[in-house]
């Protein structure tokens, strides 16, 4: 080996080193606390390490030719990328831009069109080179997952596949039980998300921007608006759809939550299989990947996506720890959205038991004197009311947690009342999720805005629905035409197009009309008018009065308390099921999908 070539080596691997040292630093930081301090000394280590990586990159590009001539081998580049795709994923999964999660899938989508683990024979014999593979597979899909790209993700999935019985032949000593685990998962998850995503979940400024109630919006003034920018996330189920740590539902609310990148990024990359299956390498061998490629493929014009802390099956502890955080770090005049989505367990039975048997009630002991921002008292309290104890804060719960009944896994409605003093938009989807009416004046400075789900889920036909796949709530409130339709047992097809376009323009139509009863309304509760200027806020109350109202028809009127949601404080009755502008939209989709005999619609 000449000279020049062993210090060419030599290079690259101190580079390498260093860069990995770094990488190490950074790639198990939260993605949240800290203050502001702590998080731009976080965003000065993450400019270290990609610049570490940049320079790696870089010189590898520049003396290609020599370090292959030194031993240098395909997937040792593989690792580089697959790294660097990490970091930009790292970098989404802190601030939700979805800029990274572009940055991550082109150098995801470089390293499989190049073939970087595949590469000789040699690797195939190599378990330590096939375990990089598996697991670059596995975050490559997830970033295809979350940007919606389903053609790759079915081609991931398949070769995914196909690399796990591959494993588990060549290397018949070695457990892969893991592995094909992960296979069920992506499989199971694809399956239920498969044929209702009619449209992008992600906010899209030509569906989801009606221009006839546009100016109603804008002219549209509170005494006080708030800014969204904070989301928390969780989620937490026994056998619930999920692929890596991100669940069906708490998919579906990421969705929900940010803006549809820009299209250029989709005209920009298609992806094309050969017929062999391997996939069509424009690139040639240079094995350049152009690190600012996301300027092409974002939108300057969109805004920044909100931030949104994701806890998968966290304990409790943890979620009150990190809407500690997020609420002692929001900034002024802004609202946290909360959205807790786990089952439920009435707890009165136990408190009355342990009443019964001479102990004292955990209620008795906690219970928070009701209040509201205005000090008036909410009625909730431990007083007797005409004989019986009325519920309090610390009766019924959500249950965090495996199985067994431990307190520690519960959260009840009297832990969140201390972070009331921030405005706070909660979502509850639960079985129990009625339990946290209580929080209703109870505040303890700013009035909360609920929005809480049905006690239990309604289809026309429960059979054909798995209830593991994912809440009905959830549904509604991110797709709601998919959701009414999973609801009526109509399954959509590309047959049927015209049929769901059309579908979708009846429910466009019905929020444009709904925005601007909403905007024109002098008896909105300053809750909801405070917030309604934001889209994604805005474009959740559309669809929860959506959702209300469809149930409300659906639903044996007899049985509407446990498959109604609940919103507090309530919105205006202008906008409520018995409304002509709300009914008639609902009317007017039974018909077009001829199911208006499942509904209990009245004579007016």
């Amino acid at each position: 080996m000449s000279e020049d070539k062993e210090r060419a080596l030599q290079t690259f691997r101190a580079l390498v080193e260093s860069a990995d040292r770094k990488f190490g630093r950074v790639r198990d930081v939260a993605a949240y606390g800290g203050g502001t301090s702590r998080q731009q000394q976080q965003q000065h280590a993450f400019q270290k390490v990609f610049k570490a990586y940049t320079r790696l990159w870089k010189y590898q590009q520049e003396n290609r030719s020599k370090l292959v001539e030194c031993g240098l081998k395909r997937w040792e580049i593989g690792e580089i990328a697959s790294r660097i795709g990490q970091l930009y994923f790292g970098q989404y999964t802190r601030t939700s831009e979805c800029r990274f999660l572009v940055e991550a899938y082109v150098f995801y989508e470089a390293i499989l069109s190049r073939r970087y683990f595949q590469g000789s024979e040699p690797n195939a014999k190599d378990l330590g080179v096939r375990s990089k593979e598996l697991r670059f597979y596995a975050r490559f899909l997830l970033v295809s997952v979350i940007l919606n790209r389903t053609e790759m993700v079915n081609h991931l999935v398949e070769r995914f596949g196909a690399l796990v019985d591959d494993c588990k032949s060549t290397f018949r000593e070695t457990n892969f039980k893991e592995w094909k685990q992960v296979v069920q998962e992506i499989n199971r998850f694809t399956k239920v998300d498969k044929g209702f995503n009619l449209r992008p979940m992600r906010y899209c400024a030509t569906f989801d921007t009606h221009r006839a109630s546009l100016p109603y919006v804008a002219r549209f003034h509170a005494k006080r608006v708030l800014k969204f920018q904070d989301a928390l996330l969780t989620s937490y189920h026994r056998n619930e759809v999920k692929f890596a740590e991100l669940t069906l539902d708490m998919y579906r609310m990421i969705q929900c939550l940010e803006w549809e990148p820009s299209g250029t990024f989709y005209q920009k990359h298609t992806f094309k299989p050969k017929e062999n299956g391997d996939t069509i390498d424009h690139s040639g061998a240079s094995g350049i990947i152009d690190m600012n490629l996301t300027a092409d493929m974002t939108d300057p014009n969109i805004p920044p996506n909100p931030r949104k802390a994701t806890l998968y099956r966290p304990s409790v502890t943890h979620v009150i720890a990190v809407m500690a955080t997020i609420c002692e770090e929001l900034p002024p005049d802004s609202v946290v959205l909360v959205y807790l989505s786990a089952s439920g367990n009435a707890g009165l039975n136990n408190v009355s038991q342990v009443e019964n048997s001479g102990g004292s009630s955990k209620s008795s002991r906690h219970r928070v004197p009701s209040q509201t921002s205005h000090g008036q008292n909410s009625g909730l309290s431990e007083t007797q009311n005409n004989g019986k104890r009325e519920r309090g804060y610390y009766d019924n719960y959500l249950w965090f947690g495996p199985k067994g009944n431990s307190g520690t896994n519960n959260l009840y409605p009297g832990d969140l009342i201390p972070f009331t003093r921030k405005p706070l938009f909660l979502i509850i989807d639960s079985d129990n999720s009625h339990a946290f009416k209580v929080l209703h004046g109870a505040e303890r400075g700013e009035t909360a805005a609920l929005f809480l789900s049905p006690l239990r889920p309604i289809f026309k036909n429960p059979s054909n629905v798995n209830s593991n796949n994912g809440s009905q709530f959830t549904f509604f409130l991110t797709c709601p035409l998919s959701a009414f339709c999973q609801m009526i047992g109509v399954f959509p097809n590309e047959a049927d197009t015209d049929v769901y376009n059309e579908a979708e323009n009846i429910i466009d139509n019905a929020f444009t009309e709904w925005e601007i009863t909403l905007c024109s309304s002098t008896t909105m509760d300053l809750v909801w008018a405070q917030v309604i200027s934001d889209p994604f806020l805005r474009r959740l109350i559309l669809r929860f009065i959506f959702c209300r109202s469809v149930i409300s028809f659906f639903c044996p009127p007899e049985e509407s308390e446990q498959y109604l949601p609940i919103c507090l404080p309530h919105l205006p009755t202008s906008v409520a099921p018995s409304s002509e502008a709300v009914r008639s939209a609902v009317v007017q989709l039974a018909v077009h999908f001829d199911v208006a005999d499942s509904f209990h619609f009245t004579e007016t």
